[in-house]
């Protein structure tokens, strides 16, 4: 039996902590929000993100940074990405050196156009081989209802490969090893962006024509921008790309579809940021993967797109119009 410590009190860490408990290990949660942490104490729930879901008896939370980071033996992160170079820089000074650091989160860095791992290295200096990613098609509504699903565990080293899958296998949760970590991770990024767009043609009264065209091109996409950094073109018909991408863009649950639906209907970005009061990371990220994208050169039109949709520059109406004019060649 492990001990695991999960930061970040959301319905994805609370998912997750519930995974890490059915797995058999002893958990703690750690959380900003004192009601939320008194709650899963008190009555084994958090209402206000996993409505209906009882938590294990060998799960338990905390407010307080250096109990959690005392209690586990390893370190899950899942806070929302944009936020974690800040978490990280205040905590410095007391993060366990020499532990497993798993992250769970999916975006590249807005300001630096970073992946989540390279954040931890710039933050921490941990040894690359300390860090696993775990990713995939976990849509945090269904994972904790115990339904099956499957996921990636990523990481340079074998080891931190099989802690992952020691410590997130599950009767309802399959895990599988890879160590294309830069693969899974710009998988994990980039798909949300055309989860934005698929979402956007669903608000638009779009069928499933169009869905098809934008889910099937934008693989194509989010392919072609992993393998010119090295990824395993491989990875991208796996849990982490396709799979990913078939249940962020085909399933209302998905915050990205949900914020591109909005967007498309209200037809402005402000409109959907008022209807979708929750963290989208296809939003935050679009512009920093367009940007990695031009960097060496690949041609994404699907988010080159959608990152000019997101500042507010386009409309709707607009951005498919853009879409339809792209140049065949362009999409090869």
């Amino acid at each position: 039996m492990e001990r695991v410590t999960v930061l970040g009190t959301g319905a994805w860490g609370t998912t997750l902590a519930q995974v890490l408990s059915d797995s058999g290990h002893d958990v703690l949660l750690w959380g900003r929000n004192s009601s939320v942490v008194d709650e899963i104490n008190s009555s084994r729930s958090n209402h206000k993100f996993l409505p209906g879901i009882y938590l294990p008896e060998n799960l338990a939370a905390t407010t307080d940074i250096q109990t959690a980071f005392n209690f586990g033996g390893a370190l899950v992160l899942a806070m929302p990405a944009q936020t974690l170079r800040e978490n990280l820089r205040s905590w410095r000074a007391i993060f366990p050196s020499n532990r497993p650091i798993i992250s769970t989160l999916k975006g590249i860095e807005a300001d630096t156009m970073s992946r989540m791992t390279e954040v931890i290295i710039q933050e921490l200096g941990t040894d690359p081989g300390l860090i696993g990613l775990i990713t995939g098609p976990n849509l945090a509504g269904e994972l904790s209802l115990r339904e099956p699903a499957g996921a990636v565990a990523a990481s340079t080293n074998s080891e931190i490969q099989n802690l992952m899958i020691d410590l997130f296998t599950t009767p309802y949760f399959r895990i599988y090893p890879s160590d294309d970590l830069v693969g899974c991770e710009l998988a994990g990024a980039a798909k949300s962006v055309i989860a934005l767009a698929v979402g956007m043609t669903i608000g638009l009264n779009l069928g499933e024509n169009t869905q098809a065209m934008v889910i099937t091109r934008g693989l194509t996409e989010v392919a072609r921008f992993g393998q010119s950094y090295g990824a395993n073109p491989l990875t991208f018909l796996g849990l982490a790309g396709m799979g990913d991408i078939v249940a962020s863009c085909g399933s209302a649950l998905s915050r990205n579809r949900q914020f591109g639906e909005a967007f498309g209907r209200i037809g402005t970005i402000e409109g959907a940021r008022h209807e979708v009061a929750k963290t989208v990371e296809g939003v935050a990220s679009a512009s920093a993967i367009r940007e990695l994208a031009h960097r060496v050169g690949v041609e994404v039109p699907i988010i080159e797109v959608m990152a000019d949709a997101v500042t507010g520059s386009i409309t709707p109406a607009q951005a498919m119009e853009r879409l339809m004019s792209v140049s065949t060649l362009a999409e090869l």
